[in-house]
């Protein structure tokens, strides 16, 4: 069989499996681990980063992340996680924050000089607390696991056909998955979680027209040093702001109709 035979085989395979789940958007998803071993592993992570990176001691901003946080997390859908999540606040100056399975929230310190309010923290926190809604660690672990699989039965097939230049293929099979799948799909987790964290904010009572202000925040912070977004993991800021904004409408409904607006100060 030629080469290009397997590949197809190979992606044929792919699709067929890639059928079994569905993001809370409608996207079709490869989900390969188990919620429970999930939890674990971020679990295990997180407390990683607190042996690792500095908690901030400051009481003003622990109670301030709480507070944005709890907001939050009436509103994940039951399901994601039954116990109680944890909040960390970690002293870095990098802008950033993340979620992971296990009900585990860390915040940058460095992240409350560009989210500039209570909203725009809102929408961050939330954007994180939508890939684990999302169930994109597990999708991306899922993804990577096939590709590896495959890459193997590649390079197996290449080798036991004594196919020349057996490496320069493999490498080129490489670059291809990472800018043709991995890449794209990453970006694709992004926007999902845009939309699902501005849900999310606007039903807790944020206002769901600050995460546009906090992404043009975002871009100053970065003085537009960044790759193109062909290149990059993460949609461009302007990418963003227009899935933001096509989904304004239903997130100001939500956000109009919540019973409560939080009062989180810093």
């Amino acid at each position: 069989m030629k080469f290009s035979a397997y590949v197809m085989a190979m992606t044929l395979a792919a699709s067929a499996v890639v059928g079994c789940a569905t993001s809370p958007t409608g996207r079709n998803q490869l989900l390969l681990f188990s919620s429970s071993q999930l939890d674990e592993m971020g679990a295990q992570a997180f407390d990683g980063m607190k042996s690792e990176t500095p908690v901030s001691k400051q009481p003003a901003q622990n109670q301030y992340v709480q507070c944005v946080a709890d907001a939050l997390l009436p509103y994940v859908p039951a399901g994601v996680y039954s116990g109680d999540w944890e909040v960390v606040v970690f002293n870095d100056e990098q802008v950033n924050a993340f979620a992971l399975p296990g009900g585990k929230i860390g915040v940058y310190t460095g992240l409350l000089n560009v989210a500039t309010n209570e909203h725009q923290l809102a929408a961050v926190i939330g954007h994180e607390i939508g890939h684990v809604i999302a169930q994109h660690g597990n999708e991306r672990m899922s993804q990577s696991t096939l590709i590896q699989t495959g890459s193997q039965v590649v390079n197996q097939v290449l080798a036991s056909n004594q196919v020349p230049y057996n490496a320069e293929i493999m490498g080129a099979l490489g670059v291809g998955l990472q800018l043709g799948v991995q890449l794209p799909f990453s970006r694709s987790h992004e926007s999902e979680a845009d939309v699902i964290g501005l849900q999310l904010m606007a039903k807790a009572g944020f206002d769901p027209r600050q995460s546009v202000a906090l992404w043009r925040n975002m871009e100053a912070a970065s003085g537009g040093d960044r790759p193109m977004e062909i290149l990059s993991t993460h949609p461009a800021p302007d990418s963003r702001i227009n899935n933001l904004q096509a989904n304004m409408d239903a997130a100001l409904a939500d956000y109009q109709a919540a019973p409560n607006k939080p009062a989180c100060r810093p």
